[in-house]
């Protein structure tokens, strides 16, 4: 049976003209980007893309846009997620009805359902389609709402376009207890790292990673990526060290630290839409400082 691996996941950005709408122009300059810097597959629209600012008509757009762009050079998952399972099921077959390859989903915004609803929620959007369906859990960005490893093994048992799970939690215990019972059910199922601490999630089996660091650092994050998809864990140590440095930085920003360091590597995609902040120039001109201090930067493309 063939399986979906997606691979070395890039996670482009929204960007916005300065009255905030999406700038077509340059999302097509964004997505040869990451096409050209070794993205094996993209990711429409995750959280580094502000999906959840955008309404269901834009987010529609984008996924047609990339679409035609991207032309089947690489696969493209649609991120679907919603506070509301009819919406994100619906998000989904349109989906699958313009070619995106799978979708992701994760538990709904806002609410916080109980355990059986979690599980109808997800029921509902992957029967919604045929194609590769992917639970994205990042419980610190939904509020604390947890999944168990009951629940995947139900849905396992339920779906079988149910193909793995993203994990951001960085509760490696919990993902090997979780992987080591589904993969006695189905050993094809996948296990891709929601983030780009890839040497920890590869070490208990991860096949993929999603990166939005891609938009700063491609070549170190594909280092990162091809190192520790040979296993050579320690030899991906240094590269996973620059990683977590530049995670550092960026994060003490805020949300609006990735589009400010893409602007400081020459690649401008505008500021983040309300409620969230851009960064002050004092603080972007200190961050585009620190950007270029870190000695491993000197190797990245400036500019598109």
């Amino acid at each position: 049976m063939s399986v979906f691996t997606p691979g070395l996941v890039h996670t482009p950005v929204t960007p916005f003209t300065t009255d905030l709408k999406i700038d077509y122009s340059r999302y097509e300059q964004l997505l040869e980007f990451h096409l050209a810097q070794g993205a094996q597959s993209l990711a429409i629209t995750m959280h580094a893309g502000e999906s959840v600012s955008l309404t269901d008509q834009e987010q529609r757009a984008q996924f047609a846009f990339a679409t035609k762009q991207v032309n089947g050079r690489v696969p493209l998952l649609a991120h679907v997620s919603d506070s509301g399972t009819t919406i994100a099921l619906e998000r989904a077959q349109y989906a699958e009805s313009i070619g995106m390859q799978a979708v992701i989903c994760t538990t709904p915004y806002y609410w916080t359902p109980p355990a059986p609803m979690i599980l109808e929620h997800f029921l509902q959007v992957s029967q919604a389609v045929k194609l590769p369906f992917f639970v994205f859990y990042s419980p610190d960005e939904m509020g604390g709402i947890t999944l168990s490893t009951d629940l995947i093994l139900k849905l396992v048992d339920q779906r079988p376009n149910f193909s793995g799970m993203i994990d951001a939690s960085l509760d490696w215990q919990f993902m090997i207890n979780i992987i080591s019972n589904v993969w006695r059910k189905k050993p094809e199922f996948q296990l891709l790292s929601g983030n780009e601490y890839m040497v920890s999630a590869g070490a208990i089996g991860a096949t993929s990673m999603l990166s939005g660091l891609g938009a700063i650092a491609p070549k170190l994050i594909k280092e990162l990526y091809t190192i520790c998809r040979t296993e050579k864990y320690v030899q991906a140590r240094q590269a996973q060290e620059n990683v977590a440095a530049l995670l550092f930085l960026i994060t003490q920003y805020g949300f609006g630290g990735l589009k400010s360091a893409m602007y400081a590597m020459g690649r401008d995609c505008g500021i983040p839409r309300p409620p969230h902040d851009a960064l002050s120039p004092s603080q972007h001109q200190t961050l585009s400082q620190s950007l270029h201090a870190l000695p491993f930067m000197s190797k990245e493309p400036q500019g598109w």
